[in-house]
């Protein structure tokens, strides 16, 4: 239970024994504990670092918008709160803490652009750049033409920028044309 970067199942406490998991229970019903999902559960010191262990807490849940922009440092906004892509239809359970907002897309755009990366020692999917970008210019409105503007230009300052790879992710997600004319005028 000591070892760092590990959540607490109450299975597992079951299998060491009834008072192991007794003593878990304590341990929730003092606050040393904090209640992932059900039947999931992590101490306040795991909860505090910059990343929480997505796949724990929202299995197949992918990184996106407001949290992969900063980890790619497109922005220099910071999330209120964990943004995560899943499949339209699945149903999650979301915790009381951490703050995670989720986002819905269909199964053909969902993994679109999807990397692996390790962040505080979890390993965490991830939209990668040109994604992250795209997605900038498709929800323009909602996040505000000043973010996306910041997003584009930063992203076009990058050395290993890959436009072809951006332009061909757009012309997925539907964008391409968008975005083509914000190329136009940055570059």
């Amino acid at each position: 239970m000591r070892e760092r970067k590990k959540y607490i199942t109450s299975t597992g406490m079951k299998e060491q024994g009834r008072s192991a998991y007794y003593k878990m229970l304590e341990r929730v019903r003092k606050g040393e504990l904090i209640q992932v999902r059900r039947g999931v559960y992590a101490e306040i010191d795991e909860l505090s670092g910059n990343m929480i262990d997505i796949d724990s807490i929202i299995p197949g849940g992918i990184l996106c918008l407001w949290s992969a922009w900063n980890i790619h440092q497109l922005t220099t906004s910071m999330p209120q709160a964990f943004h995560i892509a899943i499949k339209r239809d699945k149903k999650v359970v979301l915790p009381a803490f951490p703050k995670i907002e989720i986002h819905h897309y269909v199964e053909s755009v969902l993994n679109i652009g999807v990397t692996n990366k390790e962040i505080d020692g979890f390993l965490i999917k991830l939209y990668d750049v040109e994604r992250c970008v795209c997605d900038a210019v498709k929800f323009r409105n909602k996040i505000g033409m000043d973010v996306c503007s910041e997003i584009i230009s930063i992203y076009l300052e990058m050395p290993d920028r890959n436009l072809s790879k951006l332009l061909d992710y757009a012309r997925q997600l539907r964008v391409g044309k968008i975005l083509e004319q914000y190329l136009q005028v940055k570059l």
